[in-house]
């Protein structure tokens, strides 16, 4: 049977991806490289040659010494060729070979020659490869000749000496500083390269000098820059200027503002942008500034050229964020991008949309939203579902036309990054909208009898179990959770078994119904859903037998496990069979994530337990067992913390000391790992010496001197105190090393006999609030939150004066507190006005803490916080208001 005939144009998917680089081999190429040897040079194919080679260095093919010195010698060999493509390939190749010092001797010459040709081209070149090869003392010969191109009349050599500056700013700023004059010469010139080149060379000439910027910006601007290019880069330090200036004086005009406001009507577009751009990041910027470039901004939405569109969109996009009401001017025109052919140019229209929109548009929003969806991908929806989402916590009213508009797109079709997003959206809404969650409830539902992802389908079911046995109706939702049980995988049915057994402990008439479900997990071929049915079933008291008390099953169910998983973790691994079980309170509770290892200068050895294994309760169970052999400390009682290592010495001295707090319920324990760096000398009889005279309620009662301190081998000394039991003290301490000196003989290693006294002053330390606090994460903050309920509640509000942030403020007060951050709230959205942050912890006496701290800041950077504590005592709850406002 007769083939078919294949067209040619049937193969052009294959011919696209033809390189005609493919299968070279660094061998087969030097081998070709003798061609540079030829008598007769072929430049075509020595061409080709060069660029082989070019294509295997920028491949990261590397060339040994002798190699690349063969093909360096075998190139210098081209300058006899008078092609001039060649020659350009010439000045690539050895640019990129980067030859030796004794090497460049070879090619200088050609190159000098080729730097005062008559041919601009070789000119240019020779400069830029000179200046990359060139060391320090051939710069100077040629230095003469770099100041004469600088000011040269072809603008092709002028810009290859301007650039080369540049680069040789880094390596050799001394020689590169002495051609100033030139350089402010060649600003003035009229080639738009040149000039920005010039500008460029010259700012970093003198950017380390903030007067000598202040008057280069002052000059310029009333000058002409006739370059759009170099007017950008003018704008750009007007701007780095305007923010010096502004940092340092309060009030008044800005400086230089009005030259922004005049470039907004340069005939360039680019100066245009950037002056607007410039316009909208200055600090503190009022409406009253920002009206004119909103206004260009706006002109430029409904520009012909994509790249205006969208560098106008995102612009406003980000100014939304702080000033929706200067944005919402420009709503008419970006709803009309809304259909925009790019879908970039679109999604940040919605987005800004959504950030400047009032309650009214809400619902008009969302129809031309519906149709836009199906265009776009998934990162794209992602996008647009967070602001949909700050857009319903922003217009709680709404929360129906908008948790209809995330039920709708969760049928369609999508990723697990953009499921996940739409349905983080709606337990949010949930979470924070009372109203809204019997219809966000009853969407979810829908969306695990048809979902894909095994991961959103067991976080639905655990979320169904906290929140459904409390609505009006909670037997609608057991037909949806059984139907996993039916139909799922066996990790969603696990996860399905789970909230059946919250749904019978919370509510009594459903439970006969639950036990009739649990009883045919029962016979699940699957021991996790085996196991989980027969343990709940127990829990709840199936067929009358006595199971655990209603508190217990809610505490076992809903309670969170208050000890970091990691922890657990290591804890199991250690642990060995035997007649004992294992006592999850002998679990430590501190998160700890660099327990012992700080960073230290390099090259060091870490002073103390330097060999303590990394895993955090080692760490833990290291000092307790250490603190507890020593006699004087063992009556102390449970350790019940340890802080991380503070530095008490410079990184590079010849001694390193830093102390480690370990806090007990009366006491304090002082460990000082100390290391000697000096290989010529022996401490002995080494003491820290403590004054404590600014922490009043701390006395001292033990001192444990460490004998010997050889060189880089770590020690420990140990100092304590007895505070007021239960007691949050704290108090400054200084402190001074005092030992005794030996020298050491170099050859045997001996140490002499005789030896002096000697001291060396430490820095300070403290004993804060902070060290009374562990670490300890919760997985269901609100869970938590309602379980100790409202009697230790203590709600205060405070004034944080002025911050230039509100990040900075809430890190201010997670160190003061010395609290976990719980569900990723320690991170604050790049310009956010307000913020809430849930920290949870133990406090000294074992007594649980959590916070919530709401902050808000206003025009002048004034932050306001209210902080809600609630702890299992409210003794508790009031010192840590006192430690707030002392902090």
């Amino acid at each position: 049977m007769a083939q078919p005939l294949v067209k040619k144009d049937d193969d052009r998917d294959d011919e696209a991806e033809y390189s005609p680089f493919l299968g070279i081999e660094k061998g087969a190429v030097l081998q070709e490289a003798r061609v540079f040897n030829d008598p007769q040079l072929d430049a075509r194919r020595c061409s080709q040659v060069i660029t082989k080679l070019l294509y295997l260095l920028n491949q990261g093919e590397t060339f040994t010494k002798i190699e690349a010195t063969e093909v360096f010698f075998a190139v210098t060999k081209l300058f006899q060729s008078k092609d001039m493509g060649l020659r350009r390939m010439v000045y690539l190749i050895i640019k990129e070979l980067s030859p030796s010092a004794d090497e460049v001797i070879i090619v200088t010459s050609s190159l000098m020659k080729d730097m005062n040709s008559k041919t601009d081209m070789y000119r240019a070149n020779a400069i830029r490869v000179l200046c990359r090869i060139t060391d320090g003392t051939l710069l100077g010969q040629i230095e003469r000749y770099l100041k004469q191109a600088i000011v040269d009349k072809n603008p092709v050599v002028a810009s290859a000496a301007l650039v080369s500056g540049i680069h040789l700013l880094q390596t050799n700023p001394e020689i590169v500083k002495r051609w100033s004059n030139e350089v402010q010469e060649a600003v003035q010139s009229r080639a738009a390269l040149v000039q920005f080149h010039a500008l460029a060379l010259l700012h970093q000439i003198r950017q380390n000098d903030r007067l000598a910027v202040s008057k280069l910006v002052t000059s310029l601007t009333r000058g002409t820059v006739r370059s759009p290019l170099a007017q950008c880069l003018l704008i750009r330090y007007t701007s780095q200027v305007i923010r010096e200036s502004s940092n340092n004086t309060a009030g008044g005009d800005r400086p230089f503002y009005d030259f922004l406001e005049g470039c907004l009507r340069h005939k360039a577009e680019m100066v245009i942008f950037e002056a607007a751009r410039a316009i909208t990041e200055l600090t503190n910027v009022t409406v009253r500034e920002l009206t004119p470039a909103i206004t260009v901004l706006q002109l430029f939405l409904s520009s012909s050229k994509p790249v205006l569109r969208f560098a106008a969109v995102r612009t406003l996009n980000k100014v939304a964020m702080t000033h929706p009401l200067a944005v919402t001017n420009c709503n008419i025109d970006m709803e009309s991008l809304i259909s925009d052919q790019n879908r970039s140019i679109a999604t940040l229209a919605i987005t800004t949309l959504l950030k400047t929109g009032n309650e009214t548009s809400v619902d008009r929003l969302m129809k031309q939203i519906t149709n836009f969806m199906s265009d776009i991908a998934d990162e794209f929806k992602i996008v647009v579902v967070e602001a949909i989402r700050s857009l319903c916590l922003k217009f709680p009213l709404k929360y129906r036309t908008l948790m209809n508009f995330l039920s709708n797109i969760l049928r369609e079709e999508g990723g697990f990054e953009y499921k996940k997003a739409i349905i983080d959206s709606i337990l949010i809404l949930i979470r924070d909208i009372p109203d809204a969650k019997e219809s966000g409830l009853s969407h979810l539902c829908e969306f695990i009898e048809d979902c894909e992802f095994t991961y959103l389908s067991t976080q639905i079911l655990h979320f169904l179990g906290n929140e459904g046995p409390k609505t009006a109706d909670p037997s609608k939702y057991i037909r949806y959770i059984y139907n996993r049980v039916i139909l799922e995988n066996a990790t969603v049915r696990a996860g399905a078994v789970s909230t059946l057994a919250k749904f019978g402990a919370l509510v009594d008439s459903l439970k006969p119904r639950i036990f009739v479900l649990l009883r045919r997990c029962l016979y699940d071929n699957d021991d996790e859903v085996r196991d989980r049915a027969t343990l709940y079933l127990k829990c709840l008291g199936d067929e009358g037998e006595f199971g655990e008390s209603d508190k217990d099953v809610k505490d076992f169910l809903f309670g969170t496990l208050d000890l970091p998983l990691s922890n657990l973790e290591a804890s199991l691994q250690s642990y060995e069979p035997s007649e004992e079980p294992f006592d999850i309170n002998s679990v430590p509770r501190e998160v700890k994530s660099q327990p012992l290892a700080e960073k230290k200068a390099p090259g060091k050895k870490q002073s103390g337990l330097a060999a303590a294994p990394s895993a955090p309760t080692s760490v833990a169970d290291a000092y307790e067992k250490m603190l507890s052999a020593i006699p004087e400390f063992s009556a102390f009682g449970r350790l019940f913390k340890s802080s991380a290592p503070v530095e008490l010495t410079e990184a590079e001295t010849e001694y390193s000391v830093n102390v480690v707090k370990h806090i007990f319920d009366g006491h304090v324990v002082f460990q000082y790992n100390c290391t000697n760096t000096v290989p010529e000398i022996l401490l002995e009889n080494v003491n820290v010496f403590v004054d404590a005279s600014e922490a009043e309620d701390f006395t001292q009662v033990y001192s444990k001197p460490l004998r010997s301190l050889p060189y880089d081998s770590p020690g420990q000394t140990f100092v304590s105190f007895e505070k007021p039991e239960g007691v949050p003290a704290v108090g400054k301490f200084s402190n001074m090393l005092k030992f005794f000196i030996k020298e050491v003989d170099p050859t045997t290693g001996e140490a002499e006999e005789e030896g002096n006294e000697d001291e060396y002053q430490l820095e300070d330390f403290e004993v804060c609030a902070a060290d009374y606090m562990v670490k300890v994460g919760v997985s269901n903050f609100r869970n938590a939150w309602e379980s100790l309920g409202p009697d230790g509640e203590r709600v205060d509000e405070y004034g944080l004066g002025v911050r230039e942030s509100l990040a900075e403020a809430v890190s201010a007060v997670i160190n003061i507190l010395g609290m976990q951050p719980c569900e990723g709230t320690d991170v604050v959205p790049s310009n956010s006005r307000s913020h809430t942050c849930l920290l949870s912890g133990k406090f000294i006496g074992d007594v649980k803490v959590l916070v919530r701290l709401s902050f808000g800041i206003d025009g002048p950077k004034q932050v306001a916080m209210k902080l809600a504590v609630r702890s299992e005592d409210p003794a508790v709850s009031d010192t840590i208001h006192e430690i707030v406002a002392n902090g």
